[in-house]
Parts: C-alpha cells; sequence; structure tokens
C-alpha cells in the first residue's frame, strides 16, 4: 500500500478544472497513482500493469483501468502502461509541475509541521506564511517563516498571489477561518478541522478529517476487518 503524504491532501484541492472534466472520486485517486508511480520510477521500472496498480493501492483493476481511461494516455496489451508516461500524464492533469502559494492558519504542533514538511515546497507547495490569532505566538518562529497575526492575512494573501489556504485551528474556530480565508480571494481550501464548513460554490474544499479517519480505523479494528477490505477507493 502506498503512504499518502500531506502533499497529495492539498494537490487534490489545486486542480478545481479538473472536477469539471472528470468524477469527484476519480479526481481523488489519482494523486495516489501519482504517488505510486513516482515511487516506480525512482527505481527504474519501466512498465507498470493496471493490475499491479490496483493491488499495490487495495482498489480494483477495473476501477484503475476506468480512472486512467479520464486520462489522455493508452496502455499497451500485455504491458500495461509506460511508467514514465504515465507519470507525466498524471502530473500534467493534477498541475503537480505548477507553483501554487500556500498559507496555513493556526500555528500549532499540526500547523507547524505542516509548515516544516519539505514534500510540501518538492511538491510545487510554496507556503509563504503561517497565522495565528494567539498574541503569545504570533512573532515567534517556524522554520524560515515568522507567525503573523490574522490582521495581515488579507495584505499578505494579495501580495503573494496565494491560492490555497489551509485551516489547522480548532473546530469551533475553522468556520470563520474559512470566511476569511474567502474573503481574501483564495479559491482553494484544505481543511484540516474536525468541523464541516460551508464555501462558496467558486471555493474549491477539501475535508481531511483525522480523527474521522481514526474511529474508522478503530472500528474496523473493533469488527475484525482486514484492512483490505476496509481501504476505500475514493
Amino acid at each position: 500500500m502506498a503512504i499518502i503524504s500531506p502533499s497529495d491532501i492539498v494537490r487534490s484541492v489545486m486542480n478545481q478544472a479538473c472536477t469539471d472534466e472528470m468524477p469527484g472520486p476519480v479526481l481523488r485517486r489519482l494523486p495516489r497513482y501519482l504517488t505510486h508511480v513516482r515511487e516506480l520510477n525512482k527505481v527504474g521500472q519501466e512498465w507498470v500493469s493496471s493490475r499491479e496498480i490496483a493491488q499495490t493501492l487495495g482498489l480494483t483493476m477495473s476501477t484503475v483501468r476506468q480512472d486512467i481511461s479520464h486520462l489522455d494516455l493508452v496502455g499497451v496489451s500485455k504491458r500495461g502502461y509506460e511508467v514514465s508516461k504515465l507519470e507525466r500524464v498524471l502530473s500534467e492533469t493534477l498541475g503537480a509541475g505548477s507553483i501554487h502559494q500556500t498559507v496555513i492558519v493556526g500555528a500549532g504542533l499540526l500547523g507547524r509541521a505542516l509548515a516544516l514538511h519539505a514534500d510540501f515546497e518538492e511538491s510545487g507547495f510554496v507556503t509563504c506564511a503561517i497565522f495565528d490569532a494567539a498574541p503569545h505566538i504570533v512573532g515567534t518562529s517556524v522554520g524560515p517563516l515568522v507567525v503573523k497575526p490574522m490582521t495581515e492575512l488579507q495584505s499578505i494573501t494579495q501580495e503573494f498571489n496565494v491560492d490555497i489556504g489551509v485551516i489547522a485551528v480548532p473546530a469551533d474556530a475553522a468556520q470563520s477561518v474559512a470566511d476569511q480565508l474567502v474573503g481574501t480571494g483564495i479559491l482553494g481550501i484544505l481543511n484540516l478541522a474536525h468541523s464541516h464548513l460551508h464555501v462558496p460554490k467558486h471555493v474549491y474544499m477539501v475535508e481531511a478529517r483525522i480523527i474521522a479517519r481514526m474511529q474508522e480505523i478503530a472500528y474496523a479494528i473493533r469488527a475484525g476487518r482486514m484492512p483490505a477490505a476496509k481501504y476505500s477507493s475514493s
């Protein structure tokens, strides 16, 4: 099973145009394919079959084939897909080669961990600022960044042309933060708070609920289910 990095989650936010061309569940699986194919490319594997992808990611061969059919790529009989071409097409589809300016709101442990995660910038997501509302946190350092007050959110997002905002605040503050991010003109939001948020239709939001996924795992363990049987294909 391939490991999904934080940048894979963010990548599913930034390419809203794809949602008009392919089903949402397909779009959410594409970053997983890209992660896996990149791993294969690193070890020099030239071809990969839909069966191998399906087995690695806990999907069905039919799902993999249908998903890849949305891409500008055709497989070769008895060989599958050329790894380098599949990686290139997935990268182009997801905009993985583009640079996206990102801000993080919430400089607690989660927000700081994301700001310091090297995989973000390597994947094209440049964290240009991190914000917090707590006076004792504002002004502290997070790697090369200095935590900014929320009063500077508007000016900084405009200065750096930010298009993605990450919400890493407690649930009771998340909607207010979302409203402020929308007010700056940001078009993509990654919500890490354990709370359902409402944003305008023109803003594309992904809710990555870590606690909810942990609860799902806990239930599967109590029910005695094998991981592969419960692994989500969406």
